[in-house]
């Protein structure tokens, strides 16, 4: 077995058992994360697992901050911090794909990596926008009309959440560059891809899901992709 597989197995396996035992995710969810992440290794490499363990670490830590608090106000998950399976997919499906697109399509993999890359940007600016904008939050705004809204409300912002949003792509987007060598256009395309996968998931749980066309999970699933989306858009302009 090649060496590098062999450590991505260790720590893919030692992560799996740290998240169930700190009941971070369900059995069900941390064996599928295990096997997405081996699947973002093999199209992308361990530039790839880094992306995706900066989207967990970052996206379990502000779920799990102040969480009582949250749990108390009526504006916390339902799974008791834990992350499910279906959260999971949801959330690193599309990076998954596009790891496998790469792997196949060596002549694309420049741009479909760069997209995995603003998937998890997507990603990690939802949950570090909802979850830190709930606690820290001062006024919520619609996303369209921008009249005030309830607090953890589909559809609602707040100035706080967003910032925690773009910072958290900013990470993604750092640790992109550290593992693929310093490009300022891929660093800014990896924060807007975000940002613009942040905003879609808004505007369709304000919409789609409040009209029950959408699961919570599918918001997640569509915001992923519509951030990896305007990262390929950017990158042939």
């Amino acid at each position: 077995m090649d060496v590098s597989y062999l450590a991505i197995f260790i720590l893919v396996t030692a992560g799996m058992l740290f998240s169930v035992l700190k009941k971070k995710l369900t059995v069900a969810a941390a064996l599928t994360g295990g096997l997405l992440a081996v699947i973002v290794f093999i199209g992308g490499g361990f530039t790839g697992i880094g992306l995706l363990a900066a989207f967990f670490t970052l996206g379990v830590s502000a779920t799990g901050w102040k969480f009582n608090t949250k749990l108390k106000e009526g504006i916390a998950e339902d799974t008791q911090g834990k992350r499910n399976a279906a959260q999971v997919f949801a959330n690193a499906g599309v990076a998954a794909i596009l790891a496998l697109l790469a792997k196949y399509n060596p002549g694309a993999a420049e741009v479909l990596l760069l997209m995995l890359a603003a998937s998890f940007s997507a990603a990690t600016a939802d949950t570090l926008s909802s979850e830190l904008g709930n606690v820290y939050g001062r006024r919520y705004y619609h996303i369209l009309s921008f009249k005030k809204m309830q607090r953890g409300a589909n559809g609602a912002v707040s100035l706080q959440g967003t910032v925690a949003g773009i910072i958290g792509s900013a990470v993604i987007a750092v640790i992109y560059i550290l593992g693929t060598g310093w490009n300022g256009q891929h660093f800014l395309v990896i924060i807007l891809a975000g940002t613009a996968g942040n905003i879609a998931d808004s505007i369709l749980g304000l919409t789609l899901e409040n009209k029950g066309l959408l699961t919570n999970n599918a918001v997640n699933f569509l915001n992923t992709a519509a951030g990896a989306a305007v990262a390929g858009v950017l990158y042939v302009l």
